[in-house]
């Protein structure tokens, strides 16, 4: 084998599990979106319709949390940290995030309820910034 097919194949690889996990996690927000909505604006009352949603987004989302194991291994070392790194970073700050924001709705500190949403997105962008750190860290 040539030298430079290994760049090559490793970058193709890279793109292929990215890609893959692009396309997993769509499908996983097209089927929460469904999950959420459809009990309440396609088919109010309908349970097996429900039911069926649920599952079909927890089936997927494993194939999703699959697809993220799959890209991670396809990553370099310091591609692979740098994800590591800002999935524990995501991981912490939103336990320790969550569960204070929770206090605060249990307290009665904040006006209205706790929303996971809110969570949810406060994960994310931690995340993402973590992976922007990460990034310029080990340029």
């Amino acid at each position: 084998m040539v030298s430079s097919e290994k760049p090559n194949r490793f970058a193709a690889n890279i793109a292929r599990r990215t890609l893959e996990l692009g396309y997993w996690t769509a499908a996983w927000v097209l089927t929460m979106a469904l999950a959420t909505f459809g009990p309440t604006a396609w088919w109010p009352g309908n349970d097996v319709l429900s039911w069926t949603a649920i599952l079909a987004n927890l089936a997927i989302g494993a194939g999703m949390i699959r697809a993220n194991k799959r890209h991670l291994d396809s990553l370099d070392e310091m591609q692979s940290k740098v994800q590591l790194d800002a999935m524990a970073l995501a991981l912490g700050v939103g336990l320790v995030g969550g569960l204070g924001y929770s206090n605060l709705d249990i307290a009665n500190l904040i006006p209205g309820d706790a929303e996971i949403s809110m969570l949810v997105i406060f994960i994310g962008l931690t995340y993402l910034g973590g992976v922007m750190f990460g990034m310029r860290r080990y340029r």
